[in-house]
């Protein structure tokens, strides 16, 4: 199972995550951004920023390899490649 390291780069209109992702084959570093309301609509405020992009990464770690994961990129983005992606991240942070 891989390793998600989230840490919080900058925090102006909501944030911007530095993720790295290490297993057996290696890491991949990503930054991505995350907009207040779209953190409030995803999550409801239940949980932290950094805790929606760690879901987030599972859920797309899930999905695809680390090294297919864009190197930067807004998380409204996953919803295009993963149309589920809005549906299955709310039920993760609720359980």
């Amino acid at each position: 199972m891989a390793q998600i390291d989230v840490r919080m780069a900058s925090d102006d209109a909501g944030w911007v995550f530095q993720v790295t992702v290490t297993d057996g084959d290696g890491q991949t570093t990503h930054r991505v951004a995350v907009a207040l309301e779209t953190y409030e609509r995803l999550t409801g405020q239940v949980c932290p920023p950094e805790e929606l992009v760690r879901r987030s990464f599972e859920f797309l770690l899930e999905r695809e390899p680390k090294e297919s994961i864009l190197r930067e990129f807004d998380i409204t983005v996953i919803s295009r490649y993963f149309p589920d992606y809005e549906r299955e991240l709310r039920k993760r942070i609720r359980a």
